[in-house]
């Protein structure tokens, strides 16, 4: 009953906190202060190189594609697309029917370049549970990873995106940031390849973070004119870390254009 209370109050704290400052509304609660990734970039030291790849996104008009809840069936696949199409990603893998059973894909992207990144074990809504139990939601995906791969992830998305204070601090206390979203195709809801690239096209600015979903028919086939599409509007895409470079995510703060 005492931590059900302390997390009560962290969450109204949240709330009242971030009407002062830069929100975003979620679901079930709430406004949660966010960090856009210009702000990062600005106030990192000036003149400091980036520190990820090549691209600079203080110059280059940047946007970052994310994949949530795999690997999957259709993993394989996408990332045949984004070598051929020379695109980076971040990946923010489930661990639970996904990593445990697809194991040489999380090497395979880590291998080619992209982000390998946490959605925790079991999509466990993270402002529902315990804090032991967030803890483990986000341990387990974040130590199979890096026995993986040899990193171990520090960028996490909550499941629905729902965080408040609690989980910052919890995510603080284990070395994760969070990464929220500024585009979605909610591919969740058609199969339509059309229509979520059309979705995609219609949100998209610069510093744009897309969240798709590899898991569902739909999104690994609108991947190619997405990518297209966009490269012809001027966009470079570039994983999460690199659209904030040369800054760097802070362990316990949440992240969104």
């Amino acid at each position: 009953m005492h931590g059900t209370g302390r997390r009560l109050r962290r969450r109204a704290l949240a709330c009242a906190a971030a009407a002062a400052g830069l929100t975003l509304t979620l679901a079930g609660c709430a406004q949660v202060d966010t960090t856009a990734p210009s702000t990062v970039r600005a106030e990192a030291a000036h003149g400091a190189p980036a520190k990820f790849g090549t691209v600079d996104c203080r110059k280059a008009k940047c946007i970052a594609l994310t994949f949530d809840a795999g690997p999957s069936e259709n993993s394989a696949r996408l990332l045949d697309i984004l070598k051929e199409k020379k695109v980076p990603a971040t990946f923010f893998l489930l661990g639970k029917r996904h990593i445990e059973k697809y194991p040489e894909l999380v090497k395979r992207m880590a291998a080619e370049g992209h982000e390998v990144a946490s959605h925790t074990w079991d999509h466990k809504i993270l402002t529902k549970i315990s804090d032991k139990e967030i803890r483990e939601e986000l341990n387990r995906p974040n130590e199979v990873i890096e026995k993986l791969t040899g990193h171990k992830p520090t960028l996490m998305r909550p499941p629905q995106g729902r965080t408040d204070s609690n989980v910052h601090e919890i995510c603080k206390e284990l070395g994760l940031a969070e990464v929220l979203w500024s585009v979605t195709a909610k591919d969740y809801t058609t199969n339509d390849s059309a229509l979520i690239t059309q979705r995609v096209l219609d949100q998209s600015s610069r510093d744009g973070i897309i969240l798709l979903h590899d898991i569902y028919p739909g999104t690994v086939p609108a991947v190619p004119g997405i990518i297209d599409a966009l490269k012809q509007r001027g966009y470079v895409f570039v994983t999460v870390p690199q659209l904030l470079a040369p800054g760097k995510a802070e362990p316990g703060k949440v992240y969104r254009p």
